[in-house]
């Protein structure tokens, strides 16, 4: 699998995709996640992920909600781990757990801080040090288990500078990476020259964009600045006035990560991943406007 994929005989390029969400804490949230799936599904993702909050906070919700869609969808779930808070022994038995249900798809992270973003890293003693080798774990002890890893356009916060984030990145490419999903970006610039980046080091597998409809900008630019992502002047410009006025934030969102995608799409690239955070309707108008239909769906003449 690769970003770019040969246009089909009729010069048409249905993109890939794959959808992530988090595991719900209340009944409620559950029953908002499984509607959003409902209405996801039918596109056909690639995979769907699932997260899992820090300091394996979310563990049990999260192989929960794996082994529902196993049970009660065609989706192929991959389901995200983390070093953090946990013995090796530990963690591969819940790699374990997972395969032994069916899963085939791990998104192997190194994870935030126990303390939060920008309060200093620490793992269990006996555990895991790094993303690399987490991904050379699960690949020694499960060899058919695919596994995703995370990518920075705008480098991690706590690298160097952009060769030493890159040598991370290949790190986990030698442990036996088979994907890199890129953190959320919005300037499209930053994620090409990554990319240019990346493919001169001679790192050669899927680097996917990650994007994220901003169902709520202030909330999401608080989320994803912390991470280290940038929030362009002219994005925030497009949200001014309207803190009151959902339905119109709603369009807004969805005009500009569409259009974000459409970009992406005349440079090739046709694969992307959604940080849906459970909702469906902005994803599905997006993957709609790429051309991609409900399983079954006629197209309009």
């Amino acid at each position: 699998m690769s970003e770019f994929t040969p246009p089909a005989p009729d010069g048409h390029r249905t993109p890939a995709i794959s959808f992530e969400f988090f595991p719900p804490k209340t009944e409620e949230m559950e029953r908002s996640l499984w509607e959003t799936i409902k209405r996801l599904a039918p596109l056909s993702p690639s995979f769907v992920s699932v997260t899992y909050g820090a300091g394996g906070s979310t563990r049990e919700r999260t192989h929960s909600t794996i082994a529902r869609i196993l049970k009660e969808t065609e989706l192929l779930p991959a389901a995200h781990l983390t070093c953090v808070g946990a013995a090796r022994g530990e963690i591969d038995d819940i790699v374990g757990r997972y395969r032994d249900i069916g899963v085939r798809h791990i998104v192997a992270l190194r994870g935030d801080p126990p303390g939060g973003i920008g309060t200093p890293y620490s793992t269990h003693p006996d555990g895991y040090q790094t993303s690399a080798e987490l991904v050379a774990g699960i690949k020694r002890q499960h060899g058919d288990i695919e596994v995703s890893v995370s990518a920075y356009p705008e480098k991690h916060p706590e690298s160097r500078d952009f060769d030493a984030d890159i040598d991370v990145l290949q790190a986990k490419v030698d442990a036996g990476a088979d994907r890199a999903i890129t953190q959320v970006f919005f300037d499209n610039d930053l994620y090409l020259r990554y990319l240019d980046r990346v493919r001169a080091r001679g790192i050669a597998i899927p680097v996917v964009p990650g994007i994220m409809p901003m169902h709520n900008f202030k909330q999401a630019r608080n989320f994803v600045t912390r991470a280290g992502t940038t929030v362009p002047d002219w994005l925030a410009a497009k949200f001014e006035g309207l803190d009151d006025d959902a339905e119109t934030r709603k369009l807004v969102a969805a005009t500009v990560a569409a259009g974000q995608v459409q970009k992406l799409a005349k440079h090739g690239i046709d694969t992307f991943h959604f940080y849906t955070m459970n909702r469906a309707d902005l994803v599905f108008a997006i993957c709609h406007l790429l051309g991609i239909r409900p399983k079954g769906a006629q197209k309009a003449a």
